[in-house]
């Protein structure tokens, strides 16, 4: 009976020790991993991934979420393997607010962030004092910021990081107007209620209003903008072997060519 029993606890330890560093296993001794994503691009791009990781034994299940904070509660919670829908500024912030201590495993795209009017149809027209309407996310605002200072319409001081900028860190050369921030999911309703003269919106709220970024944006971030969107995990999950497969199908061929034809231009794929 000893002999049984220590043979057990030894394949018991065998098992977990196999398992490490993969996630949870199904019936079907595939991995499952969940993934909490926005709806626009990150599950259509999550979705194209399924077929490719469950030839490497992995079963992608995606979860979608219509907003910014959840994501990161159900993954600090042990409710998902990751997620997909923030940039780094965004999630360093993040952390910082909310005691965590989640990581990127791998950046994956970057939808570049576009300023859109329905009064303006080129920067020549703007008007002192126009109207700007920004949203609530504290870590957007000094992309707004260096998107409006590259068309010369605030300037940030000297000696101030443009990404950690805020309203209080500029000249307003054209005494621009900010009004009250709002939820991020909001910004396009409010564009097509013209409620501002100017509206920074996230390039996923502006695909799901059926804006076009390359076409509709009046300033539009270029590929080299800092932002770009990761794949996030709990410290020490980025080691694990089932996170780097999904990283590396991210990066494929297969994924970045697609991602290039769907969205034209206006989500680029990083390949690091």
């Amino acid at each position: 009976m000893k002999k049984l029993f220590v043979f057990s606890l030894i394949l018991s330890l065998v098992l977990i020790l196999a398992a490490c560093g993969k996630g949870s296993a199904n019936s079907g001794g595939q991995t499952t991993l969940l993934v909490g994503a926005s709806a626009v691009p990150h599950a259509e791009i999550l979705k194209q991934a399924v077929p490719l990781l469950k030839k490497k034994g992995i079963d992608l299940k995606v979860k979608v979420f219509n907003d910014y904070v959840l994501p990161n509660q159900a993954l600090a919670a042990k409710q998902l393997d990751a997620n997909y829908f923030q940039h780094i500024p965004f999630l360093d912030l993040y952390n910082k607010e909310h005691h965590t201590d989640l990581v990127s495993a791998g950046k994956i795209h970057i939808e570049p962030f576009g300023i859109y009017s329905k009064k303006y149809k080129n920067i020549s027209q703007i008007k002192d004092g126009a109207t700007v309407q920004i949203s609530n996310n504290k870590s957007e605002q000094g992309r707004i910021l260096l998107l409006l200072q590259s068309k010369g319409l605030v300037k940030i001081k000297p000696g101030v990081n443009g990404v950690s900028a805020t309203l209080n860190d500029i000249d307003n050369i054209k005494h621009l107007k900010f009004l009250q921030p709002i939820d991020p999911a909001l910004l396009p309703k409010a564009y097509q209620n013209n409620t501002a003269d100017l509206f920074a919106i996230n390039t996923n709220f502006a695909l799901q209003a059926n804006l076009n970024p390359k076409k509709d944006a009046l300033i539009l971030e270029g590929a080299q903008s800092p932002y770009a969107n990761i794949i996030a995990v709990r410290k020490g999950d980025e080691k694990k072997k089932a996170i780097k497969e999904l990283v590396d199908v991210l990066h494929s061929r297969t994924i970045q060519d697609f991602i290039n034809k769907k969205y034209k231009g206006a989500v680029l794929p990083v390949s690091d």
